[in-house]
């Protein structure tokens, strides 16, 4: 069994343009004479590795705590793209996974510096999987994500944004992207692993 760790360091991680960055303080350090060390953060719900609940971009969708821990938690497929994903590239990526595990294609994983277009989401959102994972901050066009998260968190798709990939190869795998449970959130940062061997 190996675990890869895809989730990026939280006061060093990727930040949406406009998002605030991860700040932290240290409320008591022994190097100042304190007991002991203590510290707090703030940081926006979708810094770093997160993932996007349906409220994110929907009135009415689902928050983080309403979203069953199976959606974060099963086998996933990863898959490899570079640059805009088509409809049709969608399509392939949703018959291979389901070929190589039918559990694994509903939860897909694309690595590389892939952007979902209308097309594709549309794809994905038809074809009810659970959750799409990508390595860029948002799953969309950076300066338009609005339709496509529309369309994926429209179906009850949730996304898991800001992962790392690389060190994992194409195929499936054993997920655990078990968000924080924050009641009332549109989004929440995570620490998201696979784990191979496990099929």
């Amino acid at each position: 069994m190996k675990i890869y760790d895809i989730s990026q360091e939280v006061f060093s991680c990727a930040v949406y343009p406009g998002d605030p960055v991860p700040e932290r303080t240290a409320l008591c350090s022994m190097e100042q004479g304190d007991l002991y060390n203590l510290t707090a953060f703030r940081m926006c719900a979708h810094n770093g590795t997160h993932i996007d609940a349906p409220y994110h971009f929907l009135k009415d969708g689902n928050t983080v705590d309403a979203i069953g821990l199976d959606t974060f938690v099963g086998m996933a497929y990863v898959a490899k793209h570079h640059g805009i994903l088509s409809g049709d590239d969608a399509a392939e990526i949703i018959r291979k996974a389901r070929i190589q595990n039918p559990e694994a294609g509903k939860r897909i994983l694309i690595q590389g510096d892939a952007e979902v277009s209308l097309e594709a989401a549309k794809v994905f959102a038809a074809s009810q999987i659970l959750l799409l994972g990508n390595e860029s901050q948002t799953v969309g066009p950076e300066n338009a994500p609005m339709a496509v998260h529309q369309i994926l968190l429209g179906a009850n798709i949730v996304l898991l944004e800001g992962i790392r990939l690389s060190e994992v190869l194409e195929g499936v795998y054993f997920l655990n992207a078990a968000p924080l449970n924050l009641s009332g959130a549109d989004g929440s940062p995570c620490r998201a692993l696979l784990i191979a061997g496990t099929e």
